[in-house]
């Protein structure tokens, strides 16, 4: 398994970040309107969620060239495999009770479409 930086699809990282945002932003602001309970106050949380949407994007697309993933099926298959990472982890999270099983519906939709389509993106601009 190797990397070619070189061969790197630098629009498809920043599609990936922006498709990520307005992805959350949606997401979020349906399924969570008028919640306000717990969330932190400033700006930060904002900047850390940018930053976070990148990197992912990022990551996604080097997982796809490591893996020589070469189709739309494919792309969806490695992002629906790293969603389904992240929700072991959330379930493990909420059988010892650190978040809701409200909060663990939500993070896991979350996650599985977004990085399903963070897979298919990368996939189809590769």
């Amino acid at each position: 398994m190797s990397i070619d930086w070189s061969n790197m699809n630098f629009i498809a990282i920043l599609a990936g970040g922006l498709l990520y945002m307005i992805y959350g932003g949606i997401y979020y602001s349906v399924l969570l309107s008028g919640k306000k309970d717990n969330q932190s106050n400033g700006p930060f949380k904002y900047i850390y969620s940018v930053i976070i949407a990148f990197i992912n994007s990022f990551l996604v697309a080097i997982l796809l060239q490591a893996t020589s993933s070469d189709s739309v099926l494919q792309g969806a298959a490695i992002g629906f495999i790293i969603g389904i990472i992240i929700t072991m982890v959330y379930v493990k999270n909420a059988l010892f009770g650190l978040i809701s099983k409200k909060s663990l519906v939500i993070a896991i939709g979350d996650h599985l479409i977004i990085f399903t389509l963070l897979g298919i993106l990368h996939s189809l601009l590769a």
